[in-house]
């Protein structure tokens, strides 16, 4: 089971390569270029230096999102172009549920996990889930931050908030004794997303490469420009 992983749901450009579920290679690039100049360098990168072909592939994985509207674009399309070209399934893993993997060994099981991806102003892309499960408590909105925001849920349980949405959440809920914001910080990975994509393959929950989509969350609202008088 050879799985190649994308991630470009954030300013982070991020490939892996896994093997039976243990990673081989990452490259991960935190960079203000577009990723449709740097992504299939990555994944050429990873897949020759770690003594393997394209063909070798077993799947392809992307992160499917919420996330930005233009890296999810090219994150997606490169996937599926990918699998049309060798023939190999496509896997899909939120983008929300990776990050939520990536900090569940560190916390207890009692904490909740609270990922979240910037969006516009105060609005993040955020869910919440079970520390030790991963199961969904709260599913995937675009939620406007103030100082009200979580207050019953920070009542009741100590709540993890990360992802680049969480700093400018930070100063409204710093005052919650049980809100939690990590020093360090955390973005997606395509090393999680091999990690989902593992149970993924065994199941195989794959998508069809016609019809599948990223899941934007919102419909894109583009600047018009301003009319000539």
């Amino acid at each position: 089971m050879l799985i190649l992983s994308i991630d470009t749901s954030t300013r982070v450009c991020s490939v892996a390569l896994h093997q039976q579920g243990e990673l081989l290679g990452c490259y991960e690039l935190l960079t203000e270029k577009t990723h449709s100049s740097l992504l299939t360098t990555l994944i050429e990168n990873v897949v020759t230096q770690a003594g393997f072909s394209l063909a070798q592939l077993d799947a392809v994985a992307v992160a499917k999102g919420p996330g930005s509207y233009t890296g999810l674009r090219i994150g997606v399309s490169t996937a599926k172009g990918l699998c049309y070209a060798l023939d190999k399934p496509l896997i899909a893993i939120h983008t929300l549920e990776a990050m939520a993997a990536q900090l569940q060994p560190f916390y207890p099981a009692t904490h909740v996990l609270c990922p979240m991806i910037d969006a516009r102003r105060m609005e993040v892309y955020c869910a919440e889930y079970e520390g030790s499960t991963r199961q969904v408590l709260r599913t995937t909105e675009a939620r406007i931050i103030d100082e009200h925001s979580f207050a019953e849920l920070l009542q009741e349980r100590p709540v993890v908030f990360f992802g680049d949405g969480a700093a400018k959440c930070q100063p409204l809920l710093a005052s919650y004794p049980q809100a939690i914001f990590p020093s360090v910080s955390i973005h997606p990975s395509a090393t999680t997303v091999g990690y989902l994509a593992k149970e993924a393959f065994s199941k195989q929950a794959f998508e069809d490469l016609i019809t599948f989509e990223p899941y934007y969350l919102k419909e894109f609202m583009g600047t018009l420009p301003k009319a000539k008088l």
